[in-house]
């Protein structure tokens, strides 16, 4: 019994730093635990001493007033308990859709209280990134490039200033890429392997 109450803290100790990935269908990609996913890429490339967790959830806005708020998933609340000390959140493509940018006047507010309701379950030296999203080749389902790239990544920017988040620019990693998103949307097993080593590049620079 001894012996397993010792393996079991040395597990604990073991568990790496925490990172949390926060964002829609991109983020959770084939699912949460696919390893095809870019969390669980990003797991494969940061190694052991880093755990990261998959709280993507598909078609999830950032608006409160959107047609899907992330605030009001199952997920929302698990990365909270889950106490991140490195934060992802990769949100804002769902909000382009006509009936979600209408409450566009709410979207930099709405982003800073998620990022500061999620800052006190991170301990005393939270590291944040705020993703500019994956560009959009094709619109689809409402989803709008013009609005991406004119007025959801201008405000990101603001955000980051706001919250003392940093940026991982996403767009720029991919927007050559456009072969490697099927339906000009959502990239594929390969592009989200570019998705995952450009967020390790940041990540790699938080020493355990």
């Amino acid at each position: 019994m001894g012996l397993l109450m010792l393996l079991g803290g040395q597990g604990i100790c073991q568990e790496g730093i925490r990172v949390a990935c926060i964002g829609n269908s991109i983020t959770e990609g084939p699912g949460r635990n696919h390893p095809q996913s870019y969390p669980l890429q990003l797991q494969s490339i940061l190694g052991e001493e880093f755990t990261v967790k998959n709280f993507g959830v598909s078609g999830s806005t950032l608006l409160k007033n959107g047609d899907k708020p992330y605030w009001e998933e199952d997920q929302f609340e698990a990365a909270k308990a889950f106490k991140a000390e490195v934060l992802i959140i990769k949100l804002g493509t769902n909000d382009t859709k006509p009936q979600n940018w209408k409450y566009k006047d709410d979207f930099i507010n709405d982003y800073v209280e998620l990022v500061e309701m999620l800052k006190p379950t991170m301990g005393d030296t939270p590291r944040i990134f705020i993703c500019l999203p994956v560009p959009i080749f094709q619109d689809n389902w409402g989803i709008t490039t013009s609005i991406l790239n004119h007025e959801i990544i201008p405000a990101l920017s603001e955000i980051a200033e706001k919250t003392g988040a940093e940026i991982i620019d996403l767009y720029s990693a991919l927007e050559d890429k456009a072969s490697l998103f099927p339906d000009g949307i959502h990239p594929n097993a390969q592009g989200n392997k570019v998705m995952a080593e450009t967020v390790a590049s940041h990540v790699q620079m938080v020493k355990p």
